[in-house]
């Protein structure tokens, strides 16, 4: 039976409610760019990866991954608290929130001209190693990458190039962190599966410098492309 007078039918009611609901939701060229440029800055390797690595080669076998685990956590951590910011910030105000996103196109530009600067000057990395039980080991990780007040500038100016502040924020920050947390966790176990092979090149000077140059002209980029479309 059709609805009287022109009043819309109950089905006419349940699809334009769907658009509704799918707009609280994340969009999926946000996601797959933030997927994209997350692999891009995870297979950097910095002093987290070079932790994994040494823990790989000191504590053979599964014991390794306690490590690991640290770092996902303390990702987990740093991103988390960073949302929290950034979901304060847009509920407070959307210019605010827009301000914060080309303060941040301006932050991953200024790290980018930092690590090409440092290209020149990279000398040979030495890889630390936690000792300890795996608990300790996992704890000394966790507070390396939690407790980093970088990771948690670098997570406030990276996350809002993702966010549409015209849709519902605790859905997008509900889909940012996990993908985030599996993807550096997934890094992380690769680099400690391949340690053997990886700790001699990833941490000579020539490796460190080529991996700074190709780190930098990455967040250039990044930095570029997100104040062109702010």
């Amino acid at each position: 039976m059709t609805a009287a007078h022109g009043a819309p039918s109950w089905r006419d009611a349940a699809f334009a409610a769907v658009p509704k609901q799918r707009e609280t939701l994340m969009s999926f060229e946000h996601w797959i760019a933030f997927v994209l440029t997350s692999v891009v800055i995870l297979a950097i390797p910095g002093p987290t990866i070079l932790l994994v690595i040494g823990d790989a080669l000191a504590h053979r076998g599964k014991s390794a991954f306690a490590t690991v685990a640290g770092v996902a956590a303390g990702d987990l951590t740093a991103f988390t608290l960073s949302m929290a910011g950034l979901g304060a910030v847009l509920a407070t105000s959307a210019t605010l929130f827009t301000a914060l996103k080309w303060a941040g196109a301006a932050y991953l530009i200024y790290l980018g001209v930092q690590a090409l600067r440092s290209a020149a000057r990279s000398g040979a990395s030495q890889v630390p190693v936690s000792e300890g039980r795996p608990l300790q080991r996992f704890g000394k990780a966790w507070l390396v990458t939690a407790l980093n007040p970088k990771s948690i500038v670098f997570f406030v100016a990276f996350a809002p190039q993702f966010i549409d502040a015209s849709r519902s924020f605790l859905p997008q920050a509900g889909i940012l962190i996990p993908t985030f947390v599996i993807m550096a966790a997934a890094n992380a176990a690769i680099y400690a599966l391949l340690a053997r092979s990886l700790a001699t090149r990833l941490t000579s000077a020539r490796a460190q410098a080529n991996v700074q140059r190709v780190g930098g002209l990455t967040l250039i980029g990044a930095g570029t492309l997100v104040a062109a479309r702010a």
